[in-house]
């Protein structure tokens, strides 16, 4: 079955394009969650009118996230762990912790979005990456510490 796209999809395609697919897959799918539309001749036509629509958003999101880029960059977030001899930290520093230390400061940031290679087991200064759009990152400063008992 030939759909268009109305959304970017990173396995099929970029928004506008036409593609083939599975008929289950278009219409259980793709169709109800508005990623995609029948390839018709109609449809064809208001490819164009999709692609205006979708850079209009992208332009949009882009703005905001480069804003909240230059905020998240000013911040310098502190995680407190308990250790045990020699300082090594019980448990660990994950994405979602970093999240709630952003979130105390006034953003709210999915926990999905922090790049994090494996959770953080050290004391020490670390630097997270957020992906906040398709081409925006930003880096916030870490520094995990000894929790004072």
């Amino acid at each position: 079955m030939k759909v268009i796209l109305t959304e970017d999809i990173d396995t099929l395609g970029a928004c506008g394009q036409t593609v083939e697919v599975k008929a289950g897959y278009a219409r259980n799918f793709l169709i109800p969650r508005n990623l995609a539309i029948p390839a018709s001749k109609g449809n064809l036509r208001a490819v164009d009118h999709l692609k205006t629509q979708k850079d209009l958003r992208d332009k949009k999101q882009r703005k905001e996230a480069e804003k909240l880029r230059d905020e998240l960059e000013k911040l310098s977030l502190t995680a407190e762990v308990m250790t045990g001899e020699e300082d090594k930290v019980f448990g660990s520093v994950t994405n979602h912790n970093i999240a709630d230390l952003i979130e105390q400061n006034g953003h709210t940031i999915d926990r999905r979005l922090i790049l994090l290679e494996e959770p953080i087991k050290a004391l020490g200064l670390y630097t997270i990456h957020i992906k906040l759009a398709k081409d925006v990152t930003a880096a916030v400063k870490l520094q995990v510490v000894k929790k004072e008992s």
